[in-house]
């Protein structure tokens, strides 16, 4: 199974005049993070996009572009890219050229994307929301399957005989992960075209997912693809502390966060109780001292049979030392236990 981080470049905003973080130092500080997440031997690292005033990646693959050249092995993917809104010429070529540069290790995690901020902000309109997702799909996957292509669909300008360049090590073909949160047809859609699946666990009981997971591994054969060849992940929100107290005193950073995003969507107020219920072995946190992260991720494992485990852990911009030290834990302490306990 393989270990890494996910971040989505959160900003702390100022209490006092209600503004967000400079995004220049925000940015900065996530170079020294991915460099040592590099560093204690995790696998991969992925950055999410974004377009709002409270997160500082809105271009996933040029911040993993400047990370390229501070590592050295671990793979660089988006966690996700916005497909829906994107170009997928251009998402191609920005991750083939990354790809060049890391020596091989790009991916591109793609998805329908949980904010909407990104459709008018590149003009489309939001009623063509899965169509949108659907053909720009089926135009990346056949560029990464093909230098010249010849492509046709309803919502963008045909290509005829087009080649697109530069191509990515690998015969050209980078790796293409789908990202999910939950939705059925979601899930049917990798299974059938026999992409590696992210599952978004954020909430709840993560074994509430498990006929989601259990319904991409049937249809992901029953389409005619190898199951050796099947790769399922879980992206869960991640801190790891050295004391109870630094995982308790994190509630401040996370219900900030969580109740930014709510009062958009009409959530009540995050409170304690549920942060306490979602550290529990069960529950969808994976904020703790490594002992009891390690645990939760076995117990992923078990329920799953998952592939990877991305731990997202910027939720509510915990400060760059804190972030530092969980990245070391987890590199250090938390991944070993891991691949000990699964050889």
């Amino acid at each position: 199974m393989e270990l890494g981080i996910g971040m989505f470049g959160d900003l702390a905003f100022d209490v006092k005049t209600g503004k967000p973080a400079d995004a220049g130092v925000k940015l900065k500080e996530i170079l020294e993070e991915i460099k040592l997440a590099d560093e204690v031997g995790l696998d991969v690292f992925g950055l999410g996009e974004h377009h709002r005033p409270d997160y500082a990646v809105s271009s996933p693959e040029i911040v993993l572009a400047a990370a390229a050249a501070v590592t050295n092995k671990i793979k660089l993917l988006s966690t996700v890219t916005v497909l829906s809104s994107a170009e997928p010429v251009k998402v191609y070529q920005d991750f083939a050229t990354l790809d060049l540069i890391s020596g091989g290790r790009a991916e591109i995690g793609v998805g329908r994307g949980s904010f909407i901020e990104s459709f008018p902000l590149f003009g489309y309109d939001l009623r063509d929301y899965d169509q949108l997702f659907e053909e720009k799909l089926d135009l990346l996957l056949k560029i990464n399957n093909s230098e010249i292509v010849t492509w046709r669909g309803k919502l963008r300008a045909p290509l005829l005989q087009q080649g697109v360049y530069p191509r990515a090590t690998n015969g050209g073909k980078l790796p293409i992960w789908v990202a999910v949160g939950g939705t059925p047809q979601s899930i049917l859609r990798a299974a059938r075209l026999g992409l590696p699946l992210m599952l978004a666990i954020i909430g709840g009981l993560p074994r509430q997912f498990q006929p989601l997971a259990d319904y991409y591994k049937i249809e992901y054969e029953k389409n005619g693809h190898d199951v050796k060849q099947m790769q399922l992940g879980i992206h869960a929100h991640t801190f790891v502390s050295e004391s109870p107290a630094e995982a308790d005193a994190y509630f401040i950073n996370y219900a900030a966060q969580m109740d930014r995003v709510g009062a958009e969507r009409g959530w009540p107020p995050f409170t304690k109780n549920q942060y306490n219920s979602g550290r529990l072995k069960e529950g969808a946190l994976f904020i703790g001292e490594p002992s009891a992260v390690v645990e939760k991720i076995l117990y992923m494992h078990e329920l799953f049979g998952i592939t990877r485990f991305i731990a997202h852990m910027d939720v509510g911009a915990p400060n760059h030392l804190l972030m530092m030290k969980s990245i070391e834990l987890f590199g250090t302490k938390v991944a070993p236990q891991i691949r000990a306990s699964l050889r």
